[in-house]
């Protein structure tokens, strides 16, 4: 592995004022993980060891950041295209109690590696896969060995002990929680993850009470957690209540958290979140298709929020995990319902909304995400100085030219796909080249769950993801899930008054 690149003469997205993104031929030195320098006809004639990339009808993005993913559920693909979310919290979500070692391992590598290739660099993962002592730390193996830059936000999980019937563990949270932060926590201070993965905390079981949640708070932190994230949903399927309001009361409303999703959000949700220093991730693909609401970063009625939001895909169970679909789905619905309110009224709208731009669902997924996770001194952008998370498009594949020549913005958020990504670079390393995934080394904490195995290629992964899936899905042909619907429903208390079919 050479110690410096060097993306030759490319066409680079730089930020500015207000966040402004230009377009600007250049080259880009990448020494070790960090970027030493952007500007034209780079001399490199004074180092050794240099891989040049050449960059010619290219375009150099900075790495997307996604600030709400699941990433182990890769093995459940394909089976959520038509459920909503108490559907898929049966089917989907539940379904980590069908999960071995090894099946958690090539489902959380898979997600990441899927991630990789469409170039995403940075995922804050809510990680709910906390199924036994051990399930966590064979998901952050798979995360390190990925090459992905991650918070792993380990989460305490209400297992399912039974489908014959639906029966949750007693527990909500297990004896194991506290301790596997703190050996988790010790084991990244030591230098497991090279500090390109950290630890964060995903929680959702605000029904324990104040004194728990503040005690389990105070010790992620403790942990060296920064960034808390919960789901929050304020509908009639879920809940009314203002979760923002339960953390200010139970005095944990601060900068470390982030709302997952935050649909149905009142004003007064906004003021706290945003004195806070709080922020969202708008997960819009997910939240359209599960009928969570309307998604938050480009709501009108609460302008508010736009800027502590961010964006995330969710459950790629469900849906592609591309940053640039993502952006481009969630655009297109606000823009599409804002024309709906127009028409309703009998006219036709002159112009877009300002913050439905092409610009901010770009800044959404790269400069912002970072921000949501206090991070944007380190990533989000190309500047010198900064973590070279950097990803190559091919600005004349079949989706691109025309539009990459007239507005790079434009062509990655409307445009392009995971095939036009050529080149992906975390952490200064090349993990996605030549339009493929490099291949993967093992974290040696996995080696042993894997039979000893050292080096991945995409291909071994799949076909152990087909084989998992397969074990898995002989498990699932045995539930009854009317019945388990029904008790998963009961148990998080929804007024089934409220679920219709149709009005």
């Amino acid at each position: 592995m050479s110690s410096s690149i060097l993306l030759k003469n490319g066409t680079a997205l730089l930020h500015g004022v207000d966040d402004h993104v230009r377009s600007e031929k250049t080259d880009i030195l990448i020494t070790g993980n960090t970027i030493a320098k952007i500007a034209p006809n780079i001399d490199i004639s004074a180092l050794q060891d240099v891989e040049t990339i050449h960059c010619t009808d290219k375009i150099i993005s900075p790495g997307f950041v996604d600030t709400h993913h699941h990433l182990w559920q890769t093995q459940l693909k394909g089976r959520h295209a038509d459920e909503q979310l108490l559907e898929y919290m049966a089917t989907g979500n539940a379904q980590s109690s069908q999960y071995t070692e090894s099946s958690i391992f090539y489902g959380q590598l898979a997600g990441c590696l899927e991630a990789l290739a469409a170039g995403t660099t940075y995922i804050l993962d809510h990680a709910h896969i906390d199924v036994s002592p051990t399930a966590s730390r064979t998901a952050l193996a798979a995360t390190i060995s990925s090459g992905l830059r991650s918070t792993f936000a380990y989460t305490p999980t209400a297992r399912i002990t039974s489908w014959h019937p639906l029966t949750k563990s007693p527990t909500p949270l297990e004896p194991w929680v506290f301790p596997n932060l703190t050996s988790l926590s010790a084991s990244l201070a030591a230098g497991w993850g090279s500090s390109r993965v950290q630890l964060g905390l995903g929680f959702d079981f605000y029904f324990l009470g104040p004194a728990l949640v503040t005690e389990l708070f105070a010790h992620a932190k403790d942990c060296g957690v920064r960034t808390i994230t919960s789901h929050y949903v304020r509908s009639a399927q879920m809940s009314l209540a203002s979760l923002p309001e339960t953390l200010s009361t139970f005095g944990v409303l601060d900068q470390s958290i982030l709302f997952s999703h935050a649909t149905g959000c009142s004003a007064s949700d906004v003021a706290l979140i945003t004195n806070a220093g709080a922020h969202v991730s708008c997960t819009p693909a997910i939240e359209l298709q599960m009928a969570h609401g309307a998604p938050v970063a480009w709501r009108e009625d609460i302008p508010g929020i736009h800027a502590s939001c961010s964006l995330g895909v969710d459950c790629h169970s469900a849906v592609a995990a591309s940053m640039p679909e993502v952006m481009r789905t969630g655009l297109q619905a606000a823009r599409g319902m804002r024309n709906l309110r127009f028409e309703a009224a009998g006219v036709t709208p002159t112009k877009l909304h300002a913050a439905m731009g092409v610009e901010r669902a770009f800044n959404l997924g790269t400069i912002l995400g970072a921000r949501a996770v206090r991070a944007q001194d380190r990533i989000g952008s190309l500047a010198v100085g900064k973590l070279a998370d950097v990803v190559v498009f091919d600005a004349v594949s079949p989706a691109m030219v025309g539009a990459a020549q007239q507005d790079a913005v434009v062509a990655v958020v409307m445009h392009s796909s995971p095939a036009d990504v050529e080149v992906v670079i975390v952490d200064g390393v090349v993990r996605k080249r030549g339009g493929r995934l490099v291949d993967v080394v093992v974290d040696e904490v996995a080696r042993e769950v894997l039979g000893g195995r050292e080096t991945l290629a995409w291909k071994d992964v799949a076909k152990e993801i087909v084989r998992s899936r397969e074990e898995i899905q002989r498990e699932i042909e045995k539930i009854d899930f009317v019945d388990s619907k029904e008790r998963l429903v009961k148990s998080f208390y929804v007024d089934q008054s409220k679920l219709v079919e149709d009005i």
